[in-house]
């Protein structure tokens, strides 16, 4: 079905790159206006015009901010309604990671991931649900991670807060039923991003030696690509999706079994 978002305004934190940047195109090309959000001016800038090249037609707003702080993502939302003429949607998906053992880890480290991994869901979300409130088929996606539910170790302090992501998108789903906003997650596996390229490569890493990696410890056998994840995003955004909300959308790979 193409045009599954004629009509649509959102919102993507985490737009510039990666899963984020993949359910920008993926929005526009099924005929939603987005704001692509991210922390870098010139990241989200060239992200939009990059789609703008790929996508005939695409609405963008690029939006540089913090969205670790409650006053960004007021104008985050502001700026969008004053573009785009209101919101439907909002996708939380902006996220750091700190690869240390909790017993590693520093009063530093644990602020800085809550405030943009679990504070920026928080706040984005109050921010918009005025906003969301007044649309028809409103709905909040927030990204998680497999790793909500599965353990592992060296990473705990995201694994935390992608728990609480999950937490909060079952609470924000009851809260808001009545109000006419769905709220969902979707939980990635392991998805091979520019991110995990670079830093990866850093390392010595190449990228055949990353996608090899994924044979052992995925069922399906490989890393997702970022698309793989947006359009399930897309499902949960639509009105096809009108009758689910407050759940958790496992885009795993197999992992979580």
């Amino acid at each position: 079905m193409a045009g599954r978002m004629d009509g649509k305004i959102a919102i993507v934190t985490g737009g510039a790159g990666g899963i984020g940047a993949a359910t920008v195109e993926v929005f526009c090309a099924e005929g939603g206006r987005v704001a692509i959000v991210d922390l870098e001016d010139g990241a989200v800038k060239k992200t939009a015009s990059d789609i703008a090249g790929r996508v005939n037609g695409a609405e963008l707003l690029p939006i540089a901010a913090d969205i670790s702080r409650e006053d960004e993502a007021a104008r985050v939302v502001a700026e969008t309604v004053a573009a785009f003429g209101g919101l439907t949607t909002l996708v939380n998906n902006a996220g750091i990671r700190e690869f240390t053992a909790i017993a590693e880890s520093t009063p530093e480290s644990w602020h800085r991931i809550f405030g943009v991994n679990l504070l920026g869901v928080a706040y984005c979300s109050k921010m918009a649900l005025p906003e969301l409130r007044k649309a028809k088929g409103a709905s909040i996606v927030n990204v998680s991670s497999v790793n909500a539910v599965v353990g592992r170790a060296g990473m705990g302090q995201y694994d935390v807060t992608k728990a609480g992501v999950s937490s909060l998108t079952r609470t924000l789903a009851f809260e808001e039923v009545d109000h006419g906003v769905r709220v969902n997650a979707v939980c990635p596996g392991g998805t091979l991003t520019p991110y995990h390229i670079a830093r990866l490569g850093a390392e010595g890493f190449s990228e055949e030696t990353l996608r090899n990696e994924r044979k052992t410890n995925s069922p399906i056998g490989r890393w997702a690509d970022p698309v793989e994840i947006a359009y399930p995003i897309l499902f949960l955004a639509s009105d096809e999706a009108s009758f689910v909300t407050g759940t958790d959308m496992f885009v795993d790979g197999g992992m979580s079994m």
